[in-house]
């Protein structure tokens, strides 16, 4: 999928100073230094940990137009550059003088230029989120582009074999390293090429910030739902985070609008947790288990109103 943002407007719900944390603050400006030295970075890190939000923010700093290319082994090199696609026909009936009749009929092919021939040509921000879900042979379209400085037209049917890439033309890349279903191995010259800078779960404080300003939700309660879910991962002993900070903003989002309290003996506190929580643990271990609804509920219990 592609998409192209001329301009974005900050949502109510996620206000553009939850970039001015210090988690964030600093990857930006790091980011927009090797970015504007014309350096690809790499984002990686496991989902829901805001990897496409921050790449779309660090992006939309620069004040240049933003592309978006969403990896899938569906994606084509025809995708990303362009192809001809259905014929315009012309045809122009002359009678000027009634005894003779003049007819002329043009055929041509209509050429649809890719997101990605348009970004490299006018100097866009680039956001390719999750390219390691596109197959390297698509992705080896990139190598020149970083290299070389300009874009190949692979088949075509172009005159030129090739155009400048824009000196302004700059990219931001994601990926998740713990995904694997449908995910390909990225070939080593692109990797080569890429700042990757690994993104790692929040701490509680900087958690709890962000559920915070999604949300509108008070520190003390935002607080307590950024903890219990943080308890609820520990308990996996090893066997991976399913549950994100996603997760959190979610909950407190559904208890701020429903005024549901944060006190693990309310029922519909209960069945916040269990409801955002239980199919992820599932999935974990494998498949329905009492385990994932005994370990919610006890750590849900655990919090006490004012606590």
């Amino acid at each position: 999928m592609m998409t192209r943002l001329n301009s974005r407007q900050p949502s109510a719900r996620t206000p553009g100073d939850v970039f001015d944390l210090p988690h964030f603050k600093s990857m930006i400006q790091r980011t927009l230094r090797y970015v504007s030295a014309g350096y690809p970075v790499h984002y990686t890190g496991p989902a829901g940990i805001g990897k496409t939000t921050l790449a779309l923010h660090t992006a939309e700093k620069r004040g240049r137009p933003v592309t978006v290319i969403t990896g899938s082994r569906d994606l084509t090199r025809e995708d990303l550059i362009g192809a001809y696609s259905g014929y315009s026909r012309k045809k122009l009936h002359d009678n000027f003088v009634r005894t003779v009749h003049k007819i002329e009929e043009n055929v041509s092919e209509n050429w649809v230029e890719g997101h990605l021939y348009k970004a490299v040509k006018e100097g866009h921000t680039l956001v390719y989120d999750e390219f390691t879900r596109s197959s390297p042979y698509t992705n080896n379209l990139f190598l020149s582009i970083l290299e070389e400085k300009v874009m190949p037209l692979y088949g075509a049917k172009r005159n030129e074999s090739h155009i400048r890439v824009h000196p302004e033309f700059r990219m931001l890349l994601t990926s998740n390293p713990s995904e694997y279903a449908g995910v390909y191995e990225t070939q080593d010259a692109l990797f080569d090429r890429l700042i990757t800078i690994p993104l790692e779960r929040m701490d509680v404080e900087t958690e709890t910030a962000v559920v915070m300003k999604r949300t509108g939700m008070k520190k003390a309660g935002a607080g307590k739902i950024v903890s219990l879910v943080k308890r609820v991962n520990e308990q996996l002993e090893g066997n991976g985070s399913p549950l994100s900070i996603r997760t959190s903003i979610m909950m407190a989002d559904i208890a701020q609008q429903h005024a549901i309290p944060i006190e693990g003996s309310h029922p519909a506190f209960q069945h916040l947790c269990l409801d955002f929580m239980m199919f992820p643990l599932q999935l974990q271990d494998g498949g329905p288990s009492n385990n994932a609804e005994a370990l919610i509920l006890n750590e849900c219990r655990n919090i006490k109103e004012g606590s």
